[in-house]
């Protein structure tokens, strides 16, 4: 596990240490890393069958992020206003309602640059900060199409509706915290700019959006998720190929498009997939002699590995351990690869699964890393130059004394 420790510790201190050796070598430095991983499972404990395992779901996930990626890129959102303190709230709730329509993935892609455009005369670090905690995140917590864990739950049987039955109290818990925090937040940030500035900076707008046609071919990537392997990924390229070629060049300059986040994000996610793998693996032999016996610990414990692993087979290990701690009326051992177990777990324990969903939605935000939006906007924003806070300045200045809190509020008052 030791390379992957070292790859999140260059992700979060290389900027500060050598920003411009970081730039110009971390795909070297996180490839190199994942290729020790591969070279030890291939050589050393001759399980090759799950690196490549796991080179098909990092295609499946980049292909799903990069198709997006194009097609929201072509998309031109022009808002009207100053963007006040109240009109950025109603932003980001709607971008929150759709997060759970088109994916955390999908929402964060189509409106962080009409937020960085919308607020361009005074943003600062904690615009891109909440729109990673609330679109990017916490969200997607009412449908399995908001967050992969949850589609997860949905491929082994957890009903489409369940999430938003079981999950609507928490989630408008935590955004309507989430929104009341930013609303003081901004509207200081807000009545520091000069009137004047903000006028003459927004007096030419009015609402346009453009490239339209490209909302076809985000429906065609909506609808792929819900195919097979590799019609999935072949239609989302499809679909990503065929936005690039029919929209305008002048949309694409208005929104500053670049292939330049997306290439950031595939080289870093290569090394963070094949890294990570023997911390999951870990997990899934472990798990169940951790110690977690009740709804509190599997949130919790669910959402501080979220934190800085994939969530969604973290969601899956703790859901598998969840199960095994029960019975059914004949004496056997509950099962996730059982249907008619998954159905009987959810009649005797449905809070541990509402713990283990939310544990890992929620806390994905705690990084950048927690889930693959997030470093996706905060890499379009410094390309739009920006102010986003670094690795560890996101954690302690904005996750820790913010987003934790309401988290634990959420784990006190539900479990």
């Amino acid at each position: 596990m030791l390379p992957f420790a070292l790859l999140l510790l260059a992700i979060a201190a290389m900027p500060f240490i050598h920003k411009h050796f970081w730039e110009h070598h971390y795909h070297h430095i996180s490839l190199g890393l994942g290729i020790v991983a591969v070279i030890y499972y291939l050589i050393f404990l001759q399980a090759g069958q799950r690196m490549l395992h796991v080179g098909y779901e990092y295609l499946s996930f980049i292909t799903l992020i990069g198709s997006l990626f194009v097609v929201t890129g072509g998309i031109h959102i022009q808002v009207k206003g100053e963007a006040k303190p109240c009109m950025n709230c109603l932003f980001l709730l709607l971008g929150a309602l759709m997060a759970n329509v088109i994916g955390t993935t999908g929402a964060s892609m189509l409106l962080i640059r009409p937020w960085i455009r919308m607020n361009k005369y005074r943003i600062t670090a904690f615009h891109i900060v909440f729109f990673i905690f609330i679109i990017s995140n916490v969200a997607g917590s009412l449908t399995p199409i908001g967050d992969p864990p949850l589609f997860l739950g949905f491929l082994k049987g957890v009903p489409f509706w369940w999430e938003l039955e079981n999950l609507w109290k928490p989630w408008l818990l935590v955004v309507s915290l989430l929104l009341g925090t930013f609303y003081f937040m901004d509207r200081a940030n807000f009545q520091k700019t000069p009137r004047l500035i903000r006028e003459k900076e927004t007096a030419h707008e009015t609402w346009k959006c453009d490239g339209l046609q490209n909302l076809f071919f985000l429906a065609i990537i909506l609808g792929a998720v819900f195919l097979p392997s590799p019609w999935r990924e072949l239609l989302m390229v499809a679909a990503a190929l065929g936005s690039y070629l029919s929209t305008r060049k002048a949309v694409h300059l208005a929104n500053h498009f670049s292939f330049a986040p997306i290439k950031e994000v595939a080289w870093l996610f290569a090394g963070i997939f094949t890294t990570m793998v023997p911390a999951l693996d870990y997990l899934q032999h472990h798990a169940g002699s951790l110690g977690v016996d009740s709804p509190l610990k599997f949130y919790f414990l669910t959402g501080a590995l979220s934190g800085v692993l994939d969530n969604a087979p973290t969601y899956l290990a703790f859901l598998t351990t969840s199960l095994s701690q029960h019975t059914a009326a004949d004496g056997h051992v509950l099962s996730l690869d059982n249907l008619a177990d998954l159905q009987i777990y959810m009649g005797l324990d449905g809070i541990e699964l509402m713990a283990i969903s939310l544990g890992a939605v929620f806390f994905g935000a705690m990084t950048y890393i927690g889930n693959g939006p997030n470093f996706m906007v905060k890499s379009i924003a410094d390309k739009s130059k920006v102010e986003t806070p670094e690795f560890f300045t996101y954690i302690w200045k904005y996750s820790l004394p913010i987003l934790l809190p309401i988290l634990i509020l959420v784990g006190w008052l539900f479990f």
